[in-house]
């Protein structure tokens, strides 16, 4: 069985180098993670509700955006990535740019990667605590509607000067 998975991989990746096991080690982490939030959700006589509402899908879609690029390129979270990534300078506006150093750190420094976990956090934490979850929504979704305001302030007062 070794033998196969390693002939896998050397196949696949060709002359790239791609961590295909550690690939896999991340999606266990993951679909652990979401297997202890139906226990602990099951344990604690909860259910998923019927239907997600389009304020609540709103809210998850503009937290899990700010949430996923604070954690992904924000200067302040550079220390959760540090391990996993090495620093090549700034990106955007408050944003850094990083080398992902293995596969951890590609899950780490890239927002499109880090919203699947976010937004599956969100979702477990509107069936076990649906007030503090839309509460926490609000306000990262107040901060990135804040963030696309001040970007549109910088580019109007650009255009103007």
């Amino acid at each position: 069985m070794t033998e196969i998975l390693e002939q896998t991989q050397e196949e696949y990746q060709g002359e790239h180098e791609r961590p295909l096991g550690k690939y896999a080690g991340i999606l266990g982490a993951y679909g652990g993670t979401v297997a202890v939030a139906a226990a602990v959700t099951a344990l604690a006589g909860r259910r998923a509700p019927d239907h997600v509402g389009v304020m609540d899908l709103l809210l998850m879609a503009a937290c899990t955006h700010k949430v996923s690029r604070l954690l992904a390129k924000d200067p302040v979270t550079s220390p959760i990535r540090a391990p996993f990534t090495r620093y090549e300078g700034q990106s955007g506006p408050a944003e850094v740019q990083e080398t992902p150093r293995g596969a951890v750190g590609e899950l780490l420094a890239c927002p499109f990667c880090l919203a699947q976990w976010v937004a599956t956090g969100y979702t477990a934490g509107l069936v076990l605590a649906p007030k503090a979850t839309r509460l926490v929504g609000a306000t990262m979704t107040a901060v990135a509607i804040s963030d696309w305001l001040q970007l549109a302030y910088a580019k109007l007062m650009r255009s103007a000067s």
